[in-house]
């Protein structure tokens, strides 16, 4: 298997993941306001769609920004593997 063909592979996978995951997240924070009885279920789903997606427009890349500022080391990002197949 080539290199490029199996980061390929390993990409997919980690999309398919991420995807996957957003239904497990929309799903107990709408389960938690249904619960509740605050919203019916289609408030609820209406109520998560739209704040995730004005999320991504108000806060932008900041979540990332600090997650990768708190928990990525930069040096230990910029090494080279010496790894060859």
């Amino acid at each position: 298997m080539s290199t490029l063909l199996l980061v390929a592979v390993i990409i997919a996978i980690a999309l398919i993941f991420d995807y996957i995951n957003g239904f497990h997240d929309a799903a107990n924070s709408i389960a938690t306001i249904v619960a509740t009885r605050v919203l019916t279920p289609f408030q609820a789903v209406l109520w998560a769609a739209f704040f995730n997606f004005a999320a991504a427009f108000i806060f932008g890349q900041k979540v990332a920004k600090t997650v990768e500022r708190a928990s990525v080391d930069i040096e230990l990002s910029r090494l080279t593997c010496s790894w060859r197949p």
